[in-house]
């Protein structure tokens, strides 16, 4: 018998765990050949997938290329999936033109492009204004006398960053007073690809909507203050009222519109007064969130959210109830207690500063065995890297933990906070020769 086709239109090389969850998963329960487009593809591709076909999903003719390619299969393709930004709007086309089950490609590029999300929500502005969601003004910029002018007509500060970018690269916060010269210089690289300045959003907490079709729930994101607001930690549950879940949900779903979500993944960042009665959608995204917020939906709600997407793009999902958390847990990032050039080679053989930073920081709160545990650590990158101690973007940090924290002795935050605290000091130490002896608990 013909197996069936799973095609997997491109991913984030650092998802590449996640792309390998999903085809075992096609594999076990569907019985299916999974296809794997993406550009340039790797030794590495070749090894998660039945096949990879080098097509970039930047290309003009992506979608009608990608059908040539796929033509003599159409009827064995069951299934698909897109799972990149680069690839929202190019990989839906392509499923569309094959046949498959997919949300809408027309308005996802509103999923890609920044600016165009912007541009739909200055269309129907009046409409989220009666759902309390702030559309903020923008404009896309390419020289720094624009820049200039932005900067005249908000004085209480904005954004700077790419139009198409994630991972927090080339976002500056630019506030009354600040060198202009130099934000639009640290936007320079990002010019040909489009960049865009935004009114600031004057809202402080930052969550994310995230789910797959009608599953929901919401994550918290904790991110740094000052000039590079990057993200530090993603915790889930997030610690809500009713009133401001119902404010998030409802700005999240208006996103989901926007952009043609309906079935599939999606990841919107959103903001919230201190009030919980207003919202600011800072992007959304047709995709599963990053930091492996399905991997802390899985341990928090004990549903494997991977594998609901792949019977959903089969069409045999079944129905899920409500999700009620039973922990909570958070994805962490890791990075230097100072500017300095590093690389995982130079931790001491032997050395676990995670471990160590951990059970220094369940020892901080007076934890019992089993109540901070660690599900997963990752160094970013094996390279040498110029790394700075206030990071700039995700590409400033060393490494990502996850942690689970169970029973109610502690928060969650306050337990972040006090790990990332620990983990500077663990790996200064891990830096050292001999390395440290581990204490036993």
């Amino acid at each position: 018998m013909t197996r069936p086709i799973l095609l997997i239109v491109d991913y984030n090389l650092s998802r590449i765990d996640e792309v390998r969850h999903l085809r075992d998963y096609a594999r076990e329960r569907h019985g299916a050949t999974v296809v794997l487009i993406r550009a340039d593809p790797t030794e590495a591709d070749h090894a998660i997938a039945d096949e990879v076909i080098d097509l970039d999903p930047l290309r003009d003719d992506f979608a009608e290329m990608g059908e040539k390619l796929l033509g003599d299969r159409r009827e064995r393709i069951r299934a698909g999936i897109v799972f990149s930004d680069n690839a929202v709007r190019s990989g839906a086309e392509l499923l569309e033109r094959l046949g498959v089950a997919v949300d809408a490609s027309p308005p996802a590029e509103g999923a890609f492009s920044k600016y165009r999300y912007r541009l739909g929500e200055a269309r129907v502005a009046d409409l989220l204004a009666a759902q309390r969601v702030m559309v903020p003004d923008f404009a896309q910029i390419a020289s720094l006398d624009r820049l200039r002018d932005f900067a005249r007509d908000h004085p209480k500060g904005f954004v700077v960053k790419p139009a198409a970018e994630g991972n927090n690269r080339g976002v500056v916060v630019v506030r009354n007073g600040d060198d202009l010269t130099a934000a639009f210089a640290e936007v320079l690289p990002y010019l040909e690809g489009g960049v865009i300045c935004e009114e600031l959003i004057p809202y402080r907490r930052e969550y994310s909507v995230d789910g797959l079709g009608p599953l929901v729930f919401l994550t918290e994101k904790i991110s740094a203050s000052g000039r590079y607001p990057v993200e530090i930690a993603q915790v889930l549950p997030a610690g809500l009222d009713d009133h401001e879940r119902a404010t998030l949900e409802r700005a999240g779903r208006q996103a989901n519109w926007l952009v043609g979500q309906c079935d599939g993944p999606f990841h919107n960042e959103i903001k919230l007064s201190d009030d919980g009665l207003h919202a600011a959608v800072v992007e959304p995204n047709r995709r599963p969130g990053g930091m492996k917020i399905w991997e802390l939906a899985r341990w928090v709600y004990g549903i494997d959210l991977h594998h609901h997407w792949i019977d959903t793009a089969f069409g045999t999902a079944a129905g899920v109830g409500r999700l009620v958390p039973g922990c909570s847990a958070a994805t962490v990032l890791l990075g230097v207690g100072s500017d300095r050039s590093f690389s995982p080679d130079d931790v001491a053989a032997g050395a676990d500063p995670f471990a160590d930073a951990v059970q220094d920081t369940a020892e901080r709160f007076g934890l019992a065995d089993g109540e901070l545990t660690v599900t997963e650590f990752s160094w970013l990158s094996r390279e040498r890297r110029d790394l700075h101690a206030v990071a700039r973007d995700n590409a400033d940090f060393a490494a990502q933990g996850c942690v689970v924290l169970r029973g109610d002795r502690a928060d969650i935050r306050p337990v972040v906070h006090a790990l990332r605290e620990a983990w500077s000091e663990a790996l200064d130490r891990a830096l050292e020769l001999p390395a440290p002896v581990r204490k036993s608990r």
